[in-house]
């Protein structure tokens, strides 16, 4: 019994070693190849080409926030001169500043071309004025005619009644400050202005030494050929003392400057002479394009006041008599 089981054993034992040896190994996989790829060369980044630069204008219609004054300033027909070449400084109110005007202004103006153009024309200079600039002015010539004042309080910078809110906005033709009101000018007279100036006081003290103060800052309107500091300086030594001293002769002198009437620029080169209050009329002629009253050239001209123009000249114009 016991041989037949160890018999049994050993064919068992034989048949599992057999099957190992005749079992079949699992073919081993070939590695799998990696295709090289070759680099793709990337296209040259394509320039991005500059924007134009914007004038005035331009910024102003772009930037959404003066409608009011790209409309004022269509109707006035002064697109061309704020898209020319400049510079301009622009003092430039937004939609809510007209808005704060009160109610039918804005038609108003609109429906008053010339006056539309004044206010418009105030609130623009000659020149380029940054931040900087602006910060140590205390006034500036706009281009209507009149002058703007400047004034700091709280570290806040004024024109006139209104804060700049928003300076250096660059243009290509110049620079925009925003303002938070519309500015208007002022019913500044004769006298006002030449005081203002900073250019006449010679002749201011003159005109109030002969008391024509009130006449010169009446209704008017009136026409002023003002003579300049320089003008008066360039007289014999003494003559200006011994007009402060002889009203009579001081005052004709003076009368024989002014014109009635608004006589502007444009009026004046088509007169061949003027009347004065003196009484006494003055020729008028064009020297090589420049305008001369009498013998003396008018070097700035159309400086516009409430009551009147005025004419800077750049000698003293002596009556006849």
């Amino acid at each position: 019994m016991k041989t037949r089981s160890i018999f049994g054993l050993i064919i068992v034992v034989s048949l599992v070693l057999g099957a190992c040896a005749t079992a079949t190994p699992e073919p081993t996989q070939a590695p799998t190849e990696v295709p090289v790829v070759e680099p793709t060369e990337l296209p040259a980044p394509t320039a991005t080409p500059e924007p134009e630069p914007m004038d005035i204008v331009d910024i102003a219609v772009a930037d959404g926030r003066f409608e009011t004054l790209v409309a004022a300033v269509q109707a006035a027909g002064l697109v061309e001169a704020l898209k020319g070449e400049g510079p301009l400084t622009v003092f430039a109110p937004t939609d809510d500043a007209f808005a704060a005007l009160p109610e039918g202004t804005v038609e108003a103006l609109l429906g008053d071309i010339p006056a539309l153009t004044n206010i418009l024309l105030y609130h623009v200079l000659d020149g380029k004025y940054m931040a900087s600039d602006v910060v140590g002015m205390s006034q500036a010539m706009s281009l209507q005619g009149q002058y703007v004042a400047f004034s700091s309080e709280m570290d806040k910078v004024r024109i006139d009644n209104a804060h700049i809110v928003l300076t250096d906005i660059e243009a290509s033709n110049g620079v925009i400050h925003v303002i938070d009101a519309v500015i208007l000018p002022e019913g500044r007279d004769i006298v006002d202005i030449a005081i203002e100036d900073g250019r006449f006081t010679t002749l201011v003290t003159a005109v109030q030494a002969a008391s024509l103060v009130d006449a010169l800052k009446g209704e008017g309107p009136l026409t002023v050929f003002a003579p300049t500091d320089d003008a008066f300086n360039a007289l014999p030594d003494g003559t200006i003392e011994a007009l402060l001293n002889d009203i009579p002769a001081l005052t004709n002198i003076l009368l024989y400057h002014v014109v009635e009437g608004k006589v502007m620029a444009a009026d004046v080169i088509g007169l061949s002479e003027v009347e004065t209050l003196l009484g006494e009329s003055i020729g008028i002629t064009l020297e090589d394009g420049k305008v001369m009253i009498g013998e003396v050239q008018v070097i700035i001209t159309d400086i516009e006041a409430a009551n009147g123009v005025i004419h800077v000249i750049d000698a003293v114009l002596l009556p006849a008599s």
